[in-house]
């Protein structure tokens, strides 16, 4: 029972998709994590992920993401599950500037360039629009915004529970609270060694997110840096103003230095989950500090909250951490270890992964099992992907 066709070292986003996608082409998969997924120790979870079409970090994400939403509806399909939300979505900006978006400039006009290079239906809406249609946000006058009625959220750990109890189902075997400690290529296969057996298989997929680095070693620790980000859920005075219907997904870029952007959700469960991203100060995953303070939630509400999104907070319901894995340009690596064939690699994401989750698993079956993938994944070699810089830690 310890030998596979493939072991999944990993179960999260692009961990699940993988086991799914591998188990219904009929292959004998084993899938190990150190935790019980879905689990908060990671960077799946905190009930809502946005999901879009058009995608700005760069059109070689597109077909990820249309490929994803057509796995999702037949999940749904096959389980009567709901994972994915089309509530629609809102890009903001600025003429002041963009920040940098998960390392990207001019994330507006790329979205709008994705949109129109791959047929996605969408709107570019003036302040006044966008006012009228949204009157939730406080808006300075001089914003343009990009409106995609697809766009929406999916629930992340629902999707990675579906997938799992479908791999399962196919006959995947999984492996819970099991830490692997290292991997060793052979002649003819992988071996697997985790803190209570052995495994052989042919091929490993290592999807293992905040923990990459570590497993993978050289060359990818000097191109993986791990970002601890923080959630919130505030409290809305008239809850349905923020329902889906009413309120989309939004990212809003208002500003163009370090940090000057952030992101919302419609409220689908307890309070409207809003959030920014940091890319300052790194961390490792077994130190990170998990709780949140009082001051870095009053500091997010006076920087980010306040005067934009009206009738929101200053109560918190709720907060959380996760965690990010970043490249030094904000790109994924879809590869195998330059060390061994044998040894697939589907992380990091850089902080926009999920969404795009759910072909990743099937580009990595696809690998796995016949060697190529459908779909392009030349820009997301590891090859392609800088160096940090410099070091920066908390």
């Amino acid at each position: 029972m310890n030998s596979a066709d493939v072991v999944v070292v990993g179960l999260g986003a692009m961990g699940s998709a993988s086991l799914y996608q591998l188990a219904r082409r009929g292959a004998r998969v084993i899938g190990i994590d150190r935790h019980v997924p879905p689990h908060n120790y990671g960077s799946s979870h905190g009930e809502t992920r946005i999901t879009r079409q058009a995608i700005g970090e760069g059109a070689a994400y597109v077909p990820l993401v249309l490929r994803s939403h057509q796995i999702w509806r037949e999940l749904e399909a096959q389980t009567g599950a709901s994972l994915f939300l089309a509530c629609g979505g809102l890009m903001l900006s600025s003429p002041v500037g963009e920040a940098l978006h998960h390392g990207k400039p001019q994330f507006l006009q790329c979205t709008i360039q994705a949109a129109r290079q791959f047929g996605i239906p969408h709107e570019v809406l003036d302040a006044a629009q966008i006012e009228a249609r949204f009157p939730q946000f406080g808006l300075k006058g001089d914003e343009t915004g990009y409106y995609e009625p697809g766009a929406g959220l999916l629930y992340p750990e629902r999707c990675i529970q579906v997938q799992l109890e479908q791999a399962q189902r196919l006959g995947a075997s999984l492996h819970t609270g099991e830490r692997v400690q290292r991997m060793i290529p052979q002649a003819d296969g992988v071996w697997v060694e985790t803190d209570k057996n052995r495994y052989t298989a042919a091929k490993v997929v290592v999807s293992a997110g905040a923990w990459a680095a570590d497993l993978l070693g050289e060359p990818f620790k000097r191109v993986l840096r791990v970002y601890r980000q923080v959630l919130f859920w505030l409290e809305a005075r008239d809850p349905q103003t923020y329902a889906p219907g009413r309120f989309p997904i939004f990212i809003w870029m208002f500003g163009s230095g370090e940090g000057e952007h952030f992101y919302g959700f419609p409220q689908v469960a307890q309070g409207v989950k809003v959030a920014t991203e940091q890319s300052r100060v790194s961390t490792h995953p077994d130190q990170v500090e998990r709780s949140v303070q009082g001051a870095e939630t009053q500091a997010f509400l006076e920087r980010y909250v306040q005067g934009r999104l009206k009738g929101l907070g200053p109560a918190c319901l709720k907060s959380a951490t996760c965690l990010y894995t970043c490249t030094a340009d904000g790109d994924f690596i879809l590869d195998h270890h330059p060390d061994s064939e044998r040894i697939l690699v589907a992380s990091p994401c850089s902080g926009h992964g999920f969404k795009h989750s759910a072909a990743v698993g099937e580009i990595m079956a696809e690998l796995a099992l016949e060697g190529q993938s459908t779909l392009d994944i030349t820009p997301f070699r590891l090859s392609h992907r800088p160096p940090w810089a410099h070091n920066v830690s908390a």
